[in-house]
């Protein structure tokens, strides 16, 4: 009698009628997501300040954007630059703070949690902190170089076009490199040890160890780390914006903080809407790509 009733409630959960139970969500998935990406999409066609009416000009957003706008171009690289310094940077840190934070020593909880906090700040704080940190006259920066005997190294940051960008992603790392690192401690501590034993055994070094055996097997916490820093390198908005609003003279702005100066300080919203699709299209050769592989290796682990 309780079987045939289980397997009764069973059917009624796998069947039909348990997607209903996914309508709710999918509601509001559909409005806080789909809806104002299509919207975004379809404002990227138009002329519009937000007050007079919208004018149809077709692709001249996207064209103005890519032959006669040098600061997109600008900012464009800058979100190259950026991708290029998480990739090199924040995985090699990460993955570092990682590998020392796995091992047994005292005190391994508290230096992991130490290293974690500053991902538990907004980016908005980060940057409050970095840029009084950054401040020529009474930054810690600059007092610290002129205790150590290094005045000529002094200088104004976040003034200058050069190094603005470089600076604030030394705060950006600061901040984010917790989330990966804890990424790597949970790939490192599903390794079986008897497989690291069996290699020093064999007489394999801690660097052929490393590269043979240890990221091998940490291949699927690289494609979620990886993904997850692009798409958050593609994105970066609150830090640039935060410590240097995108100046000296837009030397560090990028697509986002670009797309909002147009969209929410100028006015223009077509032009706007269109960074934000050409961000969109960007992120999808990034995600597309990731859901596939992780796609792909489910589906052979189920076989």
């Amino acid at each position: 009698m309780n079987q045939t009733k289980y397997q009764h409630k069973s059917a009624l959960w796998s069947g039909p009628s348990s997607y209903l139970f996914l309508v709710p969500a999918l509601c509001l998935y559909a409005l806080a997501i789909v809806y104002p990406t299509l919207q975004s999409i379809y404002l990227s066609f138009f002329e519009w300040n937000g007050v007079k009416p919208k004018v149809f000009v077709g692709l001249k957003n996207f064209v103005n954007l890519f032959t006669s706008d040098k600061i997109f171009w600008t900012a464009l690289t800058n979100n190259i630059i950026w991708i290029v310094l998480t990739l090199v940077f924040t995985v090699s840190v990460s993955l570092m703070l990682a590998l020392a934070l796995n091992r047994q020593f005292r005190g391994r909880t508290f230096f992991r949690a130490v290293f974690y906090i500053p991902y538990m700040f907004s980016f908005v704080v980060v940057g409050i902190i970095w840029k009084w940190m950054y401040n020529p006259t009474m930054g810690f920066v600059n007092e610290f170089l002129e205790l150590i005997g290094l005045e000529s190294a002094t200088r104004s940051w976040l003034s200058e076009k050069e190094i603005a960008l470089y600076c604030i992603y030394i705060a950006a790392l600061w901040q984010g490199v917790g989330q990966p690192m804890v990424y790597f401690l949970s790939g490192l501590s599903a390794i079986p040890a008897d497989i690291l034993e069996a290699a020093r055994i064999d007489g394999a070094g801690k660097v052929s160890t490393f590269f043979k055996i240890t990221v091998p097997m940490l291949k699927e916490t690289f494609v979620v780390v990886l993904a997850t820093l692009i798409i958050t390198a593609m994105k970066v908005y609150d830090i640039v914006y935060t410590m240097t609003g995108g100046g000296p003279a837009n030397a560090t702005q990028t697509l986002a903080s670009y797309m909002y100066s147009q969209t929410f300080r100028y006015n223009n919203l077509g032009k706007g809407s269109a960074i934000t699709t050409i961000m969109l299209v960007i992120m999808l050769f990034v995600i597309v790509p990731y859901v596939l592989f992780t796609s792909r290796d489910a589906t052979s682990e189920e076989k």
